[in-house]
């Protein structure tokens, strides 16, 4: 896709270290940067500048080996009481077992939006690209090429969608209490330190921060018509995937949402 996937940015020009300072190692002249968890803390880092469109990515090599309870995340946020957040949360397992890659999508502050996929392939054993479309008219989550997670901008019939100026975000922490088997799977520290690998670090985004709707141009050619809606080769991926990988949804969780969200009732 157009301007996806370039490696060459180092990191300092885009982000800088937000904590764990010494929980971070740079690699390969800073265009590598490797984030390590331990007892004692995980890491992060983040993005300089906030955006209000773009289509961000990120390459991840995700924790080997045991990474029950380890959280790897690659979101967008943008830090208000009421925010708006994107979220790629990539959620270990016990050694052999597939990694789970939960999504969310909050606006105004509401959130709930979970949907759960099982990745088709071994996360740790290589780069994979991941990437976030957010344009007027569709929020998509890509896994490589692959939408696994399509939100419309269905404001007219109710639907809260993100408008804000959010920054991109990364954290690799402790979530063992709840993100592997609800909690019941915790943190094996004898695997620790865990490490995390990124890659990938320039920014397909707008940054004006003093007025979003700038930030719809045409003029960013993630904007434009093609990006309004899933080709037919990317629909069929999409449901391809929720048939087969999807295991959890939360527009189909009754006991949640007795009555599905509006969102839920069109595609």
């Amino acid at each position: 896709m157009d301007g996806i996937g370039a490696r060459n940015s180092s990191f300092d020009v885009n982000y800088s270290i937000t904590w764990g300072n010494d929980h971070v190692l740079p690699l390969n002249q800073g265009r590598e940067i490797q984030l390590s968890m331990d007892k004692f803390s995980g890491a992060g880092f983040g993005s300089k500048l906030s955006y209000g469109s773009g289509f961000f990515h990120l390459r991840i090599k995700l924790p080997d080996k045991d990474s029950a309870g380890v959280v790897t995340a690659f979101y967008l946020t943008s830090h208000l009481d009421n925010h708006d957040e994107l979220d790629f949360e990539f959620l270990g397992n016990r050694e052999g077992k597939p990694y789970t890659l939960q999504t969310n999508v909050f606006s105004n502050g509401q959130g709930n939006r979970e949907q759960r996929t099982l990745l088709w392939f071994d996360p740790t054993a290589d780069y994979h690209t991941y990437k976030i479309l957010w344009n007027q008219h569709q929020i998509v989550f890509y896994v490589d090429n692959i939408p696994v997670r399509v939100f419309k901008n269905n404001t007219k019939i109710g639907v809260s969608y993100p408008t804000q100026a959010m920054q991109l975000e990364v954290s690799l922490w402790n979530g063992d209490s709840w993100a592997t088997d609800g909690g019941q799977t915790k943190t094996n520290w004898s695997y620790a330190p865990f490490k995390a690998n990124f890659e990938g670090f320039d920014i397909g985004g707008c940054s004006n921060n003093n007025n979003v709707e700038n930030c719809y141009s045409e003029n960013y050619w993630w904007n434009r018509e093609k990006y309004w809606k899933l080709e037919t080769t990317e629909q069929s991926a999409h449901e391809g995937v929720r048939n087969k990988y999807m295991t959890y949804d939360y527009c189909s969780d009754r006991p949640r949402f007795p009555v599905p969200p509006p969102e839920c009732l069109q595609s």
